[in-house]
């Protein structure tokens, strides 16, 4: 719920300087809003990088023998690095925004 203010000079009331306050409850939940969305595509990146690994890299938390040879994305390089840099923008913005910069 915002609240509009409205300046009144001795002219009368103008329209074009009338502003609307967003209230704190309405900024913390858009913040919330944001945030968890920003947070929720980190964790989805993060568990598609961790899907590629599994099977041919990891074995629970092992690395298997097969991966010595050489850790090969089934999405390919291209796709998979583009997760990785996803990944770091979206945390990075997160961090951003929590910090109100």
């Amino acid at each position: 719920m915002t609240r509009e203010f409205r300046v009144i000079s001795n002219t009368g009331e103008d329209p074009e300087h009338t502003y609307q306050v967003v209230l704190p409850e309405d900024k913390l939940r858009h913040f919330r809003n944001v945030t968890g969305s920003v947070l929720q595509d980190a964790l989805d990146t993060w568990g598609e990088l961790w899907d590629e690994m599994q099977g041919t890299v990891t074995h629970g938390y092992l690395v298997t023998p097969p991966a010595a040879k050489g850790f090969q994305p089934q999405c390919g390089w291209p796709e998979f690095l583009e997760k990785m840099w996803l990944l770091k923008h979206y945390l990075d913005y997160a961090k951003r925004f929590c910090e109100g910069k």
